[in-house]
């Protein structure tokens, strides 16, 4: 067999090599740009007082950084009442999202694996609920709350972010290809209940999928306003997103409790509320992207 010659090899590496694109690269480039400069900006404003933030430059910093005295502050405003939202905001975004994942994998995995009577009827009702805003929810669901005596409580809150049709949809089109029929049939004949089957064989099938709903049921409900907004009237039952906002409010006003440096607090709190959801991604990161990629393989 004849040997390549040299310029068939060089024409091999040039297939083998990545082609560049300039065009592409700059779009990535300018997108890259879009999601990490507000990021950036919060990072450089945390650092700045209340007068800097008005007279220096966005993205750069001032001549007396002052982070460690933002958070301090941050902190200690109307007696530490951050800490409370911020510890509400995890209780609410970590019941919902623990909730609503294994709701929906129940869901998901009774559609999949189920037949019954109804069953294409009820899967499209969910796939219309997906459609419907949640803010068109928002008055009903005060309504309803409100008659059950659950208004500003923190069951308001976790209740309705427990119900996610996206999430349900998801993890059925997940469980038809994750499970196989032929392993749910063993189980049945080595005498396992449908209970049993669920959690002991069908969780651990889902885990990638149940991990994807579980982070977007969290960053859902962290950075959740309105829902928290008309079912809670106790500051002490807020989370950080409408807290943060009451702040603004009386730094823009000058209610009661505002001062000169409202505003800096405002940002530095902002910047603090996103870090434990930078935190949950990174930890879960590899469970969603597998769950991604084998969404991706045929069974």
């Amino acid at each position: 067999m004849d040997r390549p010659t040299a310029v068939q090899r060089k024409d091999v590496r040039k297939a083998r090599r990545p082609r560049r694109s300039t065009p592409l690269t700059i779009a990535m480039f300018a997108a890259l740009a879009y999601f990490l400069l507000p990021l950036l900006w919060l990072l450089i404003a945390s650092t700045k007082s209340a007068h800097d933030l008005i007279d220096s430059f966005g993205l750069w910093f001032s001549d007396a950084p002052q982070l460690w005295t933002n958070v301090k502050d941050t902190f200690t405003q109307d007696d530490g009442v951050f800490l409370t939202w911020l510890l509400n905001t995890v209780l609410y975004a970590g019941v919902s999202a623990i909730g609503a994942a294994l709701l929906a994998a129940a869901g998901g995995y009774g559609f999949a694996k189920f037949r019954f009577r109804g069953d294409r009827a009820a899967f499209n009702l969910v796939l219309g609920a997906v459609m419907v805003p949640t803010t068109a929810l928002a008055i009903p669901t005060y309504l309803l709350f409100a008659k059950a005596g659950l208004v500003n409580t923190p069951w308001a809150v976790i209740l309705p972010s427990l119900v996610n049709p996206f999430g349900l949809y998801l993890m059925r089109i997940y469980a038809a290809d994750a499970i196989p029929d032929s392993l749910l049939e063993a189980a049945r004949i080595d005498g396992a209940g449908e209970v049993r089957i669920f959690f002991r064989i069908a969780l651990r099938l889902l885990g990638p999928g149940l991990v994807t709903v579980l982070l977007f049921t969290l960053v859902a409900t962290w950075n959740n306003y309105f829902l928290p907004l008309i079912m809670l009237n106790d500051p002490e039952l807020y989370p950080v997103t409408v807290g943060l906002s009451s702040w603004a409010a009386q730094a823009q006003n000058g209610g009661a409790g505002a001062s000169s440096d409202m505003l800096a607090l405002v940002v530095t709190g902002s910047l603090l509320s996103i870090l434990p959801l930078v935190v949950a991604f990174l930890l879960l990161q590899r469970y969603w992207q597998s769950g991604l990629a084998a969404g991706g393989v045929k069974q």
